[in-house]
């Protein structure tokens, strides 16, 4: 076992896993996971720059897991950034920050890589699981990128399209600064044809229909489990390799889509920093399972940063 540091800074939450890993057997045992919501992507869409203050969110969250880091002694630490510092013209700035603090250069990764990790984490456990049929879809909602994987083993395809809960809300539901509460009819048809055309530029590369079990992975996604088992706080446990059906997330996608700001406030197990971007990843879920005739989602918690940690820990040996 190798003792590594993993952390995925992501357009909406930065997180962090120390874990003893082993590539060879699939065995990871957490220390310490934990997330941030810094909203690091911040009007990227709109000005092409990361905010200043996007910034100071995130050098803070990177501060405190420098000492959790320290506090464990891992021997390895990998710091993979995704689809907001890929887009900013000022991500010389991001990067210069994490080094300060951390001592590593974050590693920009393309949508491509970020697939790969993504399979890695979420289907390096379900390898004994007779029951899920295979080839496997894996499908990272992100902030601003999701995240099309397929594969067996290994991965047979991937692509990384420019949809995501942060990016969509801000593209078609916000106004005059405001997110729309609740978002029109109109609003609502912008953002579906929007994911409706990126689905399409990733089947272009990924067989979506060929898959034959969907697995979910990220906020958007364990965010909707959560909901769909009326957890009175959110629990990983609980959510972890859970399933949803594709009337259930219709049924979760409607409710959020009409509801206003303080009804998706006082849902329990939703974090408040999802709260104004959670209908619009919701939406992204449901109109992948509508797409590839999914009956049902399987809810993974591991994912791209288990991924990170697996791929450390084999580059120490």
């Amino acid at each position: 076992m190798t003792r590594v540091a993993a952390v995925d800074c992501g357009t909406n939450s930065i997180r962090l896993l120390v874990a003893d890993a082993d590539p060879a057997t699939g065995e990871l045992v957490d220390l310490d996971r934990r997330m941030t919501i810094v909203r690091l992507g911040q009007g990227v869409d709109r000005t092409g720059r990361l905010a200043p203050e996007a910034l100071e969110r995130t050098f803070a969250a990177c501060r405190e897991y420098a000492a959790v880091i320290k506090e464990h002694g891992a021997e390895r630490l990998r710091f993979v950034a995704t689809s907001a510092s890929r887009d900013a013209e000022n991500r010389d700035e991001f990067v210069r920050g994490v080094m300060d603090i951390l001592g590593v250069e974050p590693e920009v990764i393309t949508g491509d890589r970020e697939a790969e990790f993504s399979f890695t984490g979420a289907t390096r456990e379900l390898a004994g699981a007779d029951h899920l049929p295979r080839p496997y879809l894996v499908v990272d909602i992100g902030g601003g990128s999701t995240e099309f994987v397929i594969g067996d083993d290994r991965v047979r395809a991937a692509r990384s399209v420019d949809v995501g809960c942060v990016r969509m809300t801000e593209r078609h539901l916000v106004h005059g600064g405001e997110v729309a509460d609740p978002p029109t009819a109109e609003q609502v048809a912008a953002m579906r044809a929007d994911i409706e055309r990126a689905l399409d530029l990733a089947e272009e590369t990924v067989p979506l229909r060929e898959a034959r079990t969907l697995v979910g992975l990220a906020g958007s996604v364990t965010t909707v489990s959560a909901i769909a088992q009326d957890l009175p706080a959110y629990d990983s446990a609980r959510i972890h390799h859970s399933r949803v059906s594709r009337a259930r997330v219709g049924e979760i996608t409607d409710r959020l889509l009409r509801s206003t700001h303080a009804e998706r406030a006082a849902v329990p197990s939703l974090h408040p920093g999802r709260v104004d971007v959670i209908a619009a990843g919701a939406l992204v879920l449901l109109s992948i399972m509508e797409r590839i005739g999914a009956e049902e989602v399987v809810v993974s918690e591991h994912d791209i940063l288990d991924g990170i940690a697996f791929h450390a820990a084999a580059e120490a040996r």
